[in-house]
Formats: structure tokens, sequence, C-alpha cells
């Protein structure tokens, strides 16, 4: 007795008949497989890229710290230290940094207001005030860097136009 069917019964297909099958399934698999493992190494890429920028302008900063007596001295000297050692932290020419020692004016103090990369230098003021923002009016050196990345993929905005940058804002005196 038989219920449904055509009554037959199904045949097992050989390893030659089935071959066929492997590689269509291989084909529409690659291409996804391909696109996690380049996504994958692209969100690498940005998180170490991102990480050795934080290094490379946290070496400026402790540069601009511990050779404060040159923002006064041998401003032009200063920036172009910090900027070389944060260009060329990883490489040469890895990153490309900019400085600015006291606004260009070695001779007074600032208050800066703002965050990071938006700045507002303010006026001069006597070294040692205290701030109306709080903090003590002095020298500072503001460093930025930035670093392109090329991408395998679109990044769909994890960064700016393919780049990343850092800043940072020390206090010389």
């Amino acid at each position: 007795m038989m219920f449904g069917g055509t009554g037959r019964i199904p045949r097992i297909l050989t390893a030659a008949e089935n071959s066929g099958a492997a590689a269509v399934e291989f084909a529409l698999f690659l291409p996804f497989f391909v696109l996690i493992i380049a996504g994958t190494f692209d969100l690498w890429n940005l998180i170490y890229s991102a990480s050795q920028l934080t290094s490379a302008v946290s070496a400026g900063a402790l540069y601009a710290a511990n050779n404060a007596t040159l923002a006064s001295t041998s401003a032009a000297t200063l920036q172009s230290n910090i900027q070389s050692i944060v260009a060329n932290a990883n490489g040469t020419n890895w990153a490309t940094s900019t400085v600015d020692v006291n606004n260009g004016d070695v001779t007074h103090c600032f208050c800066p207001t703002g965050s990071l990369g938006s700045w507002l230098w303010g006026s001069t003021i006597t070294c040692g005030t205290v701030c109306s923002g709080g903090g003590v009016a002095g020298q500072f050196v503001a460093i930025t860097a930035t670093r392109t990345l090329s991408p395998l993929i679109p990044t769909f905005g994890l960064t700016k136009n393919s780049a990343i940058m850092r800043r940072a804002m020390v206090q010389t005196q």
C-alpha cells in the first residue's frame, strides 16, 4: 500500500552526479564570504590606525610637555619637532600634522576655550591669571594629526572622507 507519491522509490545520487551542486553552492557563497572578510579587515585597519594615530599625537604632546621652554625660546623648532614626531611615528610621512604654538604669539599667555578642533584663543592675558572658565592662563600647543585610509570596500560612514583625525592641546607654561 502506498501513501501518496508516484510509487517509485527515490534514487540516491552518486558522487559523480552530485559534484556540480557543490561548485554551484561555492559560487553562490564566495562573494558573501569575501565581503565579510574584506569588511572585517577594513574595520580592523580603521581601529588599528586610529590607535596608532592617538599614540603619535600623545608622543607629540609628551614632547611638548617635556620641552616646554622651547615654546617661548624657539617656537619654530618646537613646532617642527612635534610635526616630525607625529608625522613619522609609524613610518616616514605616515600621517600629516599641524602644530600651533601659542597661537603664533610666544610672548603672551592665553585662556583658550572651546573643544578639540574648535579652539578659541581669545585675547592675550597675563600669565598665571585665573581664566574665567577655570584653569590658569598660559602658553599652549595645539596638535592636529590626520591619517588617510584606503578601504577595500566602502566604509558606510565609519570615517569622514576616508580619514581619521586626532587632536590634543598641551599647556606648556
